[in-house]
């Protein structure tokens, strides 16, 4: 562990301020790992004066990023995907080691920051705008896109880098400068990302306070991103209530939000599914993570032709899987993120017998020798009804409810009946349903799949959803457009002045202006 984290730059005592330099004034955080209960290391948060400073730089680094070819941006962000392959291994096991996921999901993470790191380079030389027919003659109409500013970026625990990939090279490639504030839960991957972005920067010539970092917990930094009318958007992954309160600070100086929050995700399995299928994907789905993904599959909605055999398959499952440290390739599913976050389960259970819920399988906290730290459990299956206050919320952890449904329709109105609407399938070889459920009566999410599970999205697609999800979009597709400004451009190179809309004005001895 400790070679790595020399490899990585991190020491026993860490700045946790970046802006072209290392800074710390404020708190210190111990880092302790969900995986053995131990101290990985500690970082100062940066103080106010800190926050300041790194805005300060952060718009000088803009001023200068903003008139840089935008190809010659995307060569420092092709290098930076290099950089990356060359510390994949030290730094997905450094994720394993801060997060708890599994070491197969550390390297997919990165792996996801590599390839948004290919999509922006392309991306560098396709920001294209557009030429829009007159209604004036001798005159052309047309759109062009301009870098943006400075974009604060806020990521959460269970996706420690990969989100802020998503964001800052895509914003990079657009000429804006970004500022991390990463969750006080995972700080140090974020120190060994900006270390290897700023080696990159010093490589290439750039200004390395483009990619410029402030660790610290929500009042101090988050709340001061939001209400800070210098940063001009905003993209904010996590809680929807940690986006509500961003989301109003951020609108009420009217700027811009990129905002990807809650998911209670559904699988529907119809009676022509493959369960081989739905079973696998279910599984990754629920327990991927320790079930602590923005995606992860919350709640099944079975045909009652096909729960019985579905619910066999499933508990058969959740009976096998390997739980231990994450660094173990033959585990499947690690521990939470701390035992705060295994207790929130527990009472998410509580509520579900309660309410009238019962548990199929799991759900019992695992300690001793061989699960030290306390952050441990077992993934917990459970069957529901739809209108159970319990299932209408998110719970970020390893619980999965299992429901019946007789008609499509119905199977429809359960899915939608929720707040949430980020990732959402089906499992079917009916065309006809798998086709009305990515309609406009199907999927309300801004994710729907068919045949695939609401887990594991690709970076090609714009990822985001809907409703208490927050609508905003990140990764890849026209994602690109949230970093900058459109501007609408109308050049005349007549010698007259004609209107639009066929407007005469003035009178024909004073000269008018006239369509």
């Amino acid at each position: 562990m400790q070679s790595i984290l020399n490899k990585l730059g991190i020491s026993d005592d860490n700045p946790g301020a970046f802006a072209g330099e290392w800074r710390g004034g404020g708190d210190i955080i111990e880092k302790i790992s969900p995986v053995d209960g131990k101290l990985l290391a500690r970082v100062r948060s940066a103080s106010a004066e800190d926050y300041e400073w790194a805005v300060g730089r952060a718009h000088e680094a803009f001023l200068k990023w903003r008139v840089t070819p935008a190809p010659v941006r995307g060569e420092t962000v092709r290098q930076l995907g290099n950089a990356l392959r060359e510390a994949k291994s030290d730094l997905a096991t450094l994720v394993t080691l801060e997060s708890g996921k599994i070491i197969a999901e550390g390297e997919g993470e990165v792996q996801e920051m590599i390839d948004i790191c290919d999509f922006a380079v392309g991306q560098s030389r396709q920001l294209y705008g557009l030429t829009i027919q007159s209604e004036r003659p001798s005159h052309r109409l047309m759109e062009q896109w301009h870098p943006l500013g400075i974009v604060g970026i806020i990521s959460a625990f269970n996706f420690p880098v990969a989100v802020w990939s998503w964001n800052a090279a895509l914003a990079a490639v657009c000429g804006d400068s970004t500022i991390w504030k990463p969750s006080e839960k995972t700080p140090l991957t974020a120190l060994a990302v900006i270390k290897i972005a700023e080696r990159v920067c010093r490589d290439t010539d750039a200004d390395p306070a483009i990619f410029s970092l402030l660790v610290g917990d929500g009042p101090s930094i988050g709340q001061k991103l939001a209400m800070d009318r210098r940063i001009p958007l905003v993209s904010a992954t996590g809680s929807t209530r940690m986006g509500l309160s961003v989301a109003k600070e951020v609108h009420g100086r009217l700027g811009k939000t990129v905002m990807e929050l809650g998911g209670n995700n559904a699988l529907v399995v119809t009676p022509s599914a493959d369960l081989d299928m739905a079973t696998c994907a279910i599984f990754f789905g629920a327990v991927g993570t320790a079930g602590q993904r923005c995606t992860s599959t919350r709640r099944v909605i079975a045909h009652e032709s096909v729960l019985s055999k579905l619910r066999d398959q499933l508990l058969s499952a959740y009976k096998s899987v390997r739980i231990g440290s994450p660094l173990d390739r033959s585990i499947l599913m690690g521990p939470l993120i701390d035992k705060t976050a295994v207790d929130m389960v527990h009472h998410s259970i509580q509520r579900l017998r309660d309410e009238g819920g019962k548990v199929l399988y799991g759900g019992e906290a695992l300690d001793g020798v061989e699960f030290p730290g306390g952050c441990y459990m077992t993934p917990c299956l459970a069957s529901a009804k739809p209108d159970l206050e319990i299932v209408q919320h998110e719970t970020f952890g390893p619980l999965l409810y299992l429901m019946s449904y007789g008609d499509f329709d119905e199977a429809l109105a359960m899915h939608n009946n929720v707040s949430q609407g980020l990732s959402s399938a089906i499992f079917t070889n009916d065309l006809r349903e798998a086709e009305k459920f990515v309609s406009v009566v199907g999927s309300d999410c801004g994710l729907a799949n068919v045949n695939a599970g609401t887990s594991g999205a690709e970076i090609g697609g714009a990822f985001g959803g809907e409703k208490d999800t927050g609508g905003g979009r990140e990764s890849g597709s026209d994602s690109w457009k949230s970093y900058m400004r459109r501007q609408t451009n109308t050049i005349n190179f007549s010698t007259e002045l004609p209107l639009a809309q066929g407007i005469q004005f003035g009178t024909p001895d004073a000269g008018s202006a006239t369509a």
